[in-house]
């Protein structure tokens, strides 16, 4: 266990980051909280890989602490128990009860003690004395200090103290952790938290004494008790039902113990977490649902922006879907919070206060509830700084110091309270019972039939001629009440992080924009040096600048392929050479088709309008002295892993670009990068205009390149294979040829004329005549959500 002699010593620092180091030594790690903190076990999860777990004799009941510290560490080699507050501080007027010794003596720990000694010196012995000798039951065995100073200081403190000093590290700001009214900030919401997590790992690494600390492990006697089982504690009725259970989550629902996951899975349900700031529905199919703890009020408007999702929350509990929310989820189903529309699912507005409410109660339930039955007692927490009016309605949830709090229902509880379930098996049992029994609601539940019947649609005649096929945008084509298929542009809203940053730039447009911020977003994102970074205006003004930047000999365009390189090469006053990809080769690129003189060569992977994902290894063939290979990796972000991508390869005379238009769905922000050989990113530089990157693209740029934006578009690259799946059986089933894609978009032989006959039927796709190449009975086709995809397959039936 980390312990400290009171709060702000260090405990969060030093035992995420000694879980990070153990974890880089090949061990595998788990990491505890003691007490109900929701937010140290998020960056502990983030240390370990594993679920960052609690150990709180109040919440829980002593008996149940070693058993949960062996299921939280089963399978792990080694535990890290962070403590909370002063070593002997627990719950006020017991004693020490819930405390950091109180854990350590129920789990057999021993505790090895962090002192800030940046104010001190010999004190330090007295305090370690005091804390060591104060409970014989627990065994205090080391000592790290923590923000040291000078070596003489160090010597003197290390002299006074009896016990092993295990560390001595020193102050580095770099590792601090941002806080705000709650405390830290959550990990899950912090830009660069895993970055945060690897410094930590880093520095705990470079100053204790790792080894020192496993012996200190390995004194611990075994635990005579169990593993905690979910199975053991809850049921899960007769038959293959699994009923779906939408759990809040994202950055504003970061407050859940890991726990009460796995209870509802053993109990029989199906758990599925859903972001209200960026899902604007329920989950198909979802016939209970968990609101817990986190800040709504730091996310309020985006929260209130999202209409759809509020509005079938409101109808979904009203309707009796069974609901539980805490804390957070209350206010999230309140009429307003600070002014912002909320749910409005319970009759209260909320507000934030400068008042903080902390307490740790016993709360009886004042009769029969989705979770509870008259006269039950449970233990729990509340920790926050909003105000909910009325506090309670005609039926509360609780009865906290003889005072009513929250709103409950046989399908609905909503309070302030957070309880760990684990500690109270039944709530979780009576929850999921109500689930099993619980219908589907009509607004979640609808599953479309597998073909659709015709929806009326305005048809449109053809655009105007083509008269520069390489100019030819799929815009165009799309434009008006037509069922767009043609332009690849993610389908779905702008997340609430990017739409923020994009407002939030408008702040710096009475100044020049500096780019610097986004080079180094994406130097960090692809664990490139700096100088290797040059973020543009999109990858059109990237073309344009590796056009303008030499006297190209032998410039080659890889087709079919996005012709914008192409136009920008000619514009520079080159003539380009054309290289086909066949189409009985799959349309797969041939390196051998590439002329050997070619000074340049542009080469799009995954390619558009083909879909085809070319083999690194082919590209990379290409490299050689005196030529520049561009790779455009303008959809790579839409593949899940992103294989067979060069961004993060060091290699003479390559270069990468990429763009956040597509999956980010920015066309009206040009933001993109080059990534590349270094002498040939100072030449692309040279040749840009100044302050041609736009406050807004570098407010995008960074956002994109952040942790948070990696996970989500990794869900968006998972959910558009799932599309394309879908889209492909609906061709392979209706006969009709397609190029097997690895992008958001599929290359169709649909025939003469067919392209025209969809737009008489209100659906745009791209015509691909204008792709060198390919000629009219080819269309490309985005990847859109099944049921929009189940439209176009009618059509093409039809």
């Amino acid at each position: 266990m980390i312990a400290a002699p009171m709060t702000g010593q260090g405990k969060t620092t030093i035992a995420t980051g000694l879980m990070a180091a153990l974890g880089d030594t090949g061990l595998t790690v788990s990491g505890h909280k003691v007490g109900p903190d929701y937010i140290d076990p998020g960056y502990h999860a983030l240390a370990t890989g594993r679920p960052g777990r609690n150990l709180d004799p109040h919440l829980v009941g002593e008996e149940r602490v070693a058993p949960l510290l062996l299921h939280g560490a089963r399978g792990a080699d080694a535990a890290v128990i962070e403590g909370v507050m002063g070593l002997h501080d627990g719950r006020i007027g017991t004693d020490g009860f819930a405390s950091s010794a109180h854990v350590a003596a129920l789990t057999r720990t021993p505790v090895v003690l962090v002192v800030d000694v940046s104010r001190m010196s010999r004190s330090v012995g007295a305090l370690v004395k005091g804390m060591a000798d104060f409970d014989l039951a627990v065994e205090v065995v080391g000592v790290i200090l923590n923000k040291a100073g000078s070596a003489r200081n160090v010597a003197e403190i290390t002299r006074s103290v009896g016990l092993p000093v295990l560390g001595v590290v020193p102050r580095d700001e770099r590792v601090a952790g941002p806080s705000r009214h709650l405390g830290l900030v959550p990990a899950a919401e912090r830009e660069g938290s895993a970055r945060v997590v690897e410094r930590l790992g880093e520095h705990v690494a470079n100053h204790v004494d790792l080894e020192a600390l496993l012996e200190v492990a390995r004194s611990a006697p075994p635990l005579n008790t169990r593993p905690w089982a979910p199975a053991e504690q809850v049921r899960a009725p007769d038959g293959n039902d699994r009923p779906v259970v939408a759990v809040a989550g994202g950055r504003t629902f970061t407050f859940r113990y890991s726990e009460t996951e796995e209870l509802l899975t053993a109990a029989g349900c199906r758990v599925v977490v859903f972001d209200p700031l960026t899902d604007t529905a329920l989950p198909s199919g979802t016939r209970g649902i968990y609101l817990g703890g986190g800040f709504p009020e730091v996310y309020a408007a985006e929260l209130a922006a999202n209409r759809s999702l509020a509005t079938e929350l409101r109808e979904a509990v009203r309707d009796g879907v069974p609901t539980v929310a805490e804390c957070a989820g209350s206010l999230y189903l309140a009429g307003s919070l600070d002014g912002h529309d909320m749910a409005g699912a319970i009759p209260a507005e909320a507000r934030m206060t400068k008042r903080l409410t902390l307490r740790y109660p016993e709360a009886v339930s004042p009769g029969d509830t989705l979770l509870t039955r008259a006269g039950e007692r449970v233990t729990g927490h509340e920790f926050h700084r909003t105000t909910l009016t009325p506090g309670f309605g005609d039926h509360p949830a609780w009865e906290i110091d003889g005072a009513p709090e929250g709103f409950a229902s046989a399908t609905l509880h909503a309070s302030y309270l957070h309880t760990h379930w684990a500690g109270h098996p039944s709530l979780p049992a009576r929850f999921a019972e109500a689930v099993h029994s619980a219908p589907t609601t009509a607004s979640v539940s609808a599953a479309a039939p597998a073909m659709p019947s015709p929806i009326a649609r305005t048809a449109a005649p053809d655009p105007k001629p083509v008269v520069d096929p390489l100019r030819h945008h799929g815009d165009v084509e799309a434009r008006g009440d037509l069922l767009d298929f043609a332009v690849n542009v993610h389908p779905g809203r702008r997340p609430a992080w990017l739409d923020r940053a994009l407002r939030e730039s408008l702040n710096h447009s009475g100044v020049y924009p500096d780019a610097e911020p986004a080079r180094m977003a994406v130097a960090r994102r692809h664990a490139r040096p700096p100088a290797d970074v040059l973020p543009t205006a999109g990858a059109a003004e990237a073309f344009t600048l590796i056009a303008r930047s030499r006297s190209w000999r032998r410039p080659v365009v890889v087709h079919p392929q996005f012709t914008e390189p192409h136009v920008a090469l000619e514009q520079a006053g080159n003539t380009v050479t054309t290289v086909l990809c066949a189409r009985r080769d799959g349309f797969a690129l041939d390196p051998a088709a590439v002329p050997e003189d070619a000074d340049l060569v542009v080469v799009g992977n995954p390619t558009n309008p083909t879909g085809v994902l070319h083999r690194a290894d082919a590209l990379r063939g290409l490299c050689r002295p005196g030529r520049l290979v561009v790779v455009d990796e303008a959809f790579m972000d839409a593949l899940p892993g992103e294989p067979e991508s060069l961004v993060g390869e060091r290699i003479e005379g390559l270069v990468v670009l990429r763009s956040l238009t597509k999956h980010w769905s920015i066309p009206g922000i040009r933001a993109g990068y080059v990534v590349g050989d270094e002498a040939v990113v100072r030449e692309l530089a040279r040749v840009q205009t100044p302050w041609s990157v736009s406050a807004p693209a570098i407010a995008a740029t960074v956002a994109c390149m952040s942790d948070e934006a990696s996970a989500e578009a990794e869900r968006r690259a998972e959910e558009f294979q799932g599309r394309r799946t879908d889209l492909e059986n609906g061709l392979r089933e209706a006969g009709i040829e397609f190029v097997p894609s690895r992008a958001p978009f599929l290359l169709v032989r649909v025939g003469e004329g067919v392209h025209a006959r969809l737009r008489e039927q209100g659906i745009a796709v791209r015509r691909a005549d204008t792709f060198p190449g390919l000629d009219s009975t080819w269309v490309r086709v985005a990847v859109r959500p099944t049921e929009t995809t189940r439209e176009l397959l009618a059509a093409l039936s039809r």
